[in-house]
């Protein structure tokens, strides 16, 4: 599933969350890893979708309460849409 952040960090701040529940990074296990590869590849096509694709984008995961991890289901956090700095 895709969905925007309730609380957006950015232009384009976008969720990518995967239908089976996994509770953080730390909790992925070998037949995961198709789960993970979906994700990164849904991410690209949604980055294109949403126009940033070309300017720049982050993906990021947090992982556990000390990086920012607040939702305990796996979610790929997808940003982007700032105005490039030209020096």
């Amino acid at each position: 599933m895709v969905f925007k952040d309730a609380y957006p960090h950015a232009p384009v701040h976008l969720l990518i969350v995967p239908k089976k529940h996994i509770r953080s990074v730390n909790d992925l296990v070998d037949e995961d890893r198709n789960i993970i590869s979906e994700m990164i590849f849904r991410a690209k096509e949604i980055a294109r979708e949403f126009g940033v694709n070309t300017s720049g984008y982050r993906l990021s995961f947090n992982v556990e309460r000390g990086a920012g991890q607040v939702i305990f289901h796996l979610h790929l956090h997808l940003t982007g849409g700032w105005t490039p700095h030209t020096d």
